[in-house]
C-alpha cells in the first residue's frame, strides 16, 4: 500500500465522538497509515515545520481529517496549513508535493437538509469545496474529492443512544474513506 497520510484537524479530540471515531477505524483498517493529530502533537499550536514538511514529502495519499468549522478548516489545521504550506514547499517553482493524491474528508454538525439552495444556509455541502479544490490545484496535488457526513455533531454524551448513532455515522463515515483510500493503491 502506499504512503498515506492522514492530518487530523480537530481542535480537541478527547471530546470528540464522530472524528475520534474515524481516526480509529482508519488505523484499524490501515495500520500502515500514519494519522498526524495535530491536537495531540502540537497542543500549543506552535509546529515543527520541518517535520510536517517531511512527512508531507513522503506521502503518496494525503487526506485531511476535520469537523467544518465555519464552513472551512477548524482554526487549528487553517493554522497548520498556513505555516506547512508555504511558497517554496508545497507551491511555486520547487514545490515538493504535486502529484500526490488529496482526499479531504470532514464531518458537519448541521444536517444535510440544511446544506441544500432550498435549505437553511442556501447552499450544498459542494458548494463550499471549490476553496479545497483550489488548493490542490495551486499545489500540483492530484484532488481525489471530498468524504463527508453531515449532521454529526452536537450530541449530548448523556444520550447514550444518540451517541452511539453517532458512532455507527462515523463508522460508515470511515469505511467509505478507507474504500476510497485504497482505490488509490
Amino acid at each position: 500500500m502506499k504512503n498515506i497520510v492522514i492530518i487530523s484537524g480537530h481542535p480537541d479530540l478527547a471530546n470528540s465522538v464522530a472524528n475520534a471515531t474515524i481516526l480509529n477505524e482508519i488505523q484499524t483498517a490501515l495500520p500502515d497509515a500514519q494519522i498526524r493529530k495535530l491536537d495531540k502533537l502540537y497542543p500549543i499550536w506552535q509546529f515543527d515545520i520541518a517535520a510536517e514538511q517531511a512527512v508531507l514529502e513522503q506521502a503518496d495519499v494525503i487526506v485531511w481529517q476535520f469537523p467544518f468549522s465555519w464552513y472551512s478548516l477548524p482554526a487549528l489545521m487553517k493554522k497548520w496549513l498556513d505555516e506547512v504550506f508555504v511558497h517554496g514547499f508545497a507551491h511555486g517553482s520547487k514545490a515538493v508535493l504535486g502529484g500526490k493524491k488529496f482526499i479531504v474528508s470532514f464531518t458537519t454538525g448541521a444536517p444535510e437538509e440544511v446544506y441544500q439552495p432550498d435549505g437553511f444556509f442556501g447552499h450544498g455541502v459542494d458548494d463550499y469545496l471549490p476553496q479545497f479544490e483550489t488548493t490542490a490545484r495551486l499545489c500540483n496535488l492530484d484532488y481525489q474529492g471530498a468524504v463527508y457526513t453531515c449532521g454529526i455533531g452536537y450530541t449530548s454524551r448523556d444520550d447514550e443512544a444518540a451517541v452511539a448513532a453517532q458512532r455507527e455515522e462515523a463508522k460508515n463515515h470511515a469505511m467509505r474513506l478507507v474504500k476510497k483510500i485504497k482505490e488509490l493503491s
